[in-house]
């Protein structure tokens, strides 16, 4: 978590309990992030590499469709679903 801090990409990063899913909320100082980079972030993967095989292998739902590109861009207020987790950007400062 420290080395995406700081390379600048993220400003806040908390988890909590809520319902059935363990929610996450992720404050980007970027515009947007690949979904490749958020799976790092969320610590569903620990290189970039294991991106394309995790999204293969795994449902990955942004904002309700089906997604499996790891380019896919994602933008504050998205809402990211994976297994147990839920994943929301929030616009940075």
């Amino acid at each position: 978590m420290f080395y995406v801090e700081k390379k600048g990409i993220i400003n806040k990063y908390s988890k909590e309990s809520e319902g059935r899913f363990l929610k996450q909320d992720i404050s980007l100082k970027t515009p947007y992030i690949t979904l490749g980079q958020l799976l790092k972030i969320a610590d569903l993967i620990q290189t970039g590499g294991q991106a394309k095989w995790f999204l293969a292998e795994n449902d990955v739902y942004v904002n309700g469709a089906l997604e499996s590109r790891r380019g896919k861009k994602i933008y504050p207020d998205d809402v990211i679903k994976v297994n147990d987790r839920m994943i929301k950007l929030k616009a940075g400062k």
